[in-house]
């Protein structure tokens, strides 16, 4: 195992207070990235991706960057060693993604090594990113419900059951407190070119989730206290909502702001003829 050479926290000189250390794997991507920018000047990162990303000035704010391939353990246990909170988005998110060559290392082996690593370093909790692709095939002219069985359409869909899965196995069994986040379908960087907004549809729109919902969502996983275990629903406050989201605000306080329905109202009609 590897010693602890990190110091647990660290104080913020400006503000005389203490900043939670933490992990981001998949930093690089759109909601990490994101998030980055948004919770930079309240918490400290280590922000980890495969990729080589220029976080420009970061070094100087005392976050750190370092790449990381998931697939490792020894580099997983590296990464994880003197943080608090784990926040681990990296993986395939490709629903067509092939499970031998991909989804097998970077959503199976992945997830358990950032797992594994974080209760070997003494880590606080670890927050994962899962997919309401787990639930596609379950109610799909309905609203998903907290007791809705699982039922995914594609391996990447599968994949995340194995990482909510191996959660509740890490906090049940070697009690590391685990949050897994069931994602929707995420506005990347309110682009037009994403997907979402080249391929709009009702169901699509009732999971929508902005950038800063969740952001908010993922500071209030990092905040909250006694949690042993979780699995939360990650959209917006859509009108029509394909998951019900009132145990996610009940347990995190989570308060979202966005609906789709308001912001594409524009383009409704349109793409509801079409």
């Amino acid at each position: 195992m590897f010693k602890q050479k990190y110091k647990r926290e660290i104080v913020d000189q400006d503000k005389g207070t203490t900043q939670r250390r933490i992990l981001l794997t998949g930093a690089a991507g759109g909601i990490g990235s994101a998030f980055f920018q948004h919770a930079r000047d309240e918490y400290t990162f280590r922000l980890a991706d495969r990729v080589h990303a220029d976080f420009a000035g970061s070094a100087e704010q005392g976050h750190e960057v370092i790449q990381l391939d998931i697939a490792d353990l020894d580099a997983c246990q590296q990464a994880c060693q003197g943080m608090d909170i784990v926040i681990h988005l990296a993986a395939d998110a490709n629903p067509q993604a092939d499970f031998a060559t991909s989804l097998l290392a970077n959503n199976i082996q992945g997830t358990y090594n950032i797992l594994r690593a974080a209760k070997d370093q003494g880590c606080q909790r670890v927050i994962l990113a899962s997919s309401l692709q787990v639930l596609m095939g379950a109610a799909p002219d309905g609203q998903a419900f907290h007791e809705t069985q699982i039922q995914p359409m594609n391996m990447y869909g599968v994949s995340k059951c194995f990482s909510e899965a191996a959660a509740s196995y890490f906090a049940h069994a070697e009690g590391l407190s685990c949050i897994a986040i069931r994602i929707g379908s995420y506005d990347l960087k309110s682009d037009p070119s994403n997907w979402l907004r080249q391929d709009p549809n009702p169901r699509t729109l009732a999971g929508y989730l902005s950038p800063r919902d969740m952001n908010q969502l993922l500071t209030r996983c990092i905040e909250a206290s006694d949690i042993p275990f979780a699995i939360v629903n990650g959209i917006s406050d859509n009108r029509f909502k394909v998951v019900d989201l009132t145990p996610t605000r009940k347990l995190l306080g989570y308060q979202p702001d966005d609906d789709a329905f308001e912001i594409f109202k524009d383009d409704l009609q349109a793409w509801l003829k079409g």
